[in-house]
């Protein structure tokens, strides 16, 4: 698991606390209490909010989720409450991207949770929700690093194969490189029927596809000064990826518009021939009430760019606790529930990978006997060694608020790669700027 960002967790209170109180008292007692929540919506995260209605028996307490959006609308809405002084919220979805902008609406969670229980989760995971020493979130089961999702189909049909390799002049075989992921997708591709593959076309989803393939192009996104440096040789060829096969028709002609949730319906329409995507749709892609691919999906490790190294761009999902919550025992208590064995056991029975240690070892146990999911498993495994976070800057969504519409603008055609990127990374340096960071 990759380490997002760095911290020393608050020990004293920590100890404190686990004197105290141990995980055998949890979830506690809070007749009366009502807990405002703002959740991430969208469809490979709410099975787990079934479970909020086990915490309310158990607790006596309610839940009143009085948001519940795609993390992008989720942040816009979380800055305008603080612009505004009206956090008057307890529980909010977090992400390890997104947490360094607002560290300081949080709660120290160390200070709430006992100790066993937050060492009961992966180290590389509680490092990464910590910051400036405070454990600002618990993470649920979604850790997200993305492998390559395919209809097995495709490559097993004898007239593609042979047509295949007379065009491009080698075998037709699941994508190791975005080399031949190109070369695929153009092949398969057939609009506006089907297309050879996709990609999420806007906010930070755009943003980070465009930063991993930079890194597979051997290029950086951020240099070691901390200042812009997309706007190269790999940068360009990073881009040119997605330039090349929109122009191509490779990709839907609405893909610029798309998000995660796009994506996923997407390739379960039965309409994409590979998806790189995130573990969490997994189970949804293989099931024939969700998905016309139930039965023909393959999974293997992400692609290579040319300079050998893996597209990797991660990080996790995790639920916080806000400084100015009334109720912080019993908000705590649900973000424990909420990230608890059980329900890591229930995310992770889906597809997305676990963030607790145990976890881990029932989740691989639980494959053992299921091909399909001990192929998913293993896919995610490796992608995972390949796992890097985003630039360790609190000023990546604004970042990325500032490019995508540059990144845009050269997938559609009104600008080269290199004038868009130019016009990005001055528009990145101008916020690194403005916040003292350059």
């Amino acid at each position: 698991m990759p380490k997002l960002l760095t911290g020393v967790a608050a020990g004293a209170l920590m100890c404190a606390w686990a004197g105290t109180v141990g995980a055998a008292d949890l979830p506690g007692k809070f007749d009366g209490v009502t807990i405002d929540a703002k959740l991430i919506g969208g469809q490979q995260y709410e099975a787990l909010y079934a479970r909020i209605a086990e915490w309310e028996k158990a607790t006596g307490a309610k839940v009143n989720v009085i948001s519940k959006k795609n993390h992008f609308e989720l942040d816009k809405e979380i800055k305008s409450d603080i612009a505004t002084g009206s956090i008057s919220w307890c529980v909010g979805s977090n992400h390890s991207s997104f947490a360094p902008q607002y560290p300081d609406i949080y709660t120290d969670l160390s200070a709430l949770v006992p100790k066993e229980e937050v060492d009961a989760f992966v180290p590389a995971n509680i490092k990464a929700s910590t910051l400036d020493g405070k454990l600002v979130m618990l993470p649920r089961a979604q850790f997200d690093v993305s492998a390559l999702y395919y209809q097995k189909s495709l490559y097993q049909d004898e007239a593609k194969k042979t047509a295949f390799k007379a065009k491009f002049g080698y075998d037709l075989a699941p994508p190791d490189t975005w080399a031949q992921v190109t070369d695929q997708a153009t092949f398969f591709s057939s609009p506006p029927d089907f297309y050879g593959t996709q990609f999420a076309g806007k906010e930070e989803a755009i943003n980070g596809r465009f930063y991993e393939m930079v890194v597979a192009e051997g290029g950086e996104y951020l240099d070691a000064d901390g200042k812009p440096a997309f706007n190269s040789e790999a940068g360009i060829r990073a881009l040119d990826w997605f330039v090349n096969l929109y122009k191509a028709k490779a990709v839907p002609a609405g893909t610029t518009n798309y998000l995660w949730d796009d994506l996923g319906q997407g390739f379960a329409s039965g309409t994409i021939a590979v998806n790189l995507d995130w573990p969490g749709w997994a189970t949804f892609f293989n099931d024939p009430k969700s998905s016309k691919v139930a039965g023909n999906v393959g999974v293997k490790v992400q692609p290579a760019g040319s300079s050998g190294k893996r597209t990797g761009w991660s990080g996790h999902h995790g639920f916080s606790v806000t400084e100015s919550c009334a109720s912080k025992d019993a908000a705590a208590s649900l973000v424990w529930f909420l990230t608890n064995e059980d329900s890591q056991k229930l995310e992770a029975a889906a597809g997305p990978l676990p963030t607790r240690t145990a976890v881990w070892e029932w989740d691989i146990a639980e494959a053992a006997n299921d091909p399909y999911k001990k192929e998913v498993l293993s896919a995610f495994q490796e992608a995972a060694q390949h796992a890097f976070p985003v630039p360790q800057t609190p000023s990546w969504i604004e970042i990325s608020n500032a490019v995508y519409p540059e990144l845009q603008a050269a997938i559609l055609g009104d600008k080269t790669s290199k004038e868009a990127l130019d016009a990005a990374a001055q528009k990145a340096t101008e916020i690194l700027e403005e916040t003292g960071e350059l």
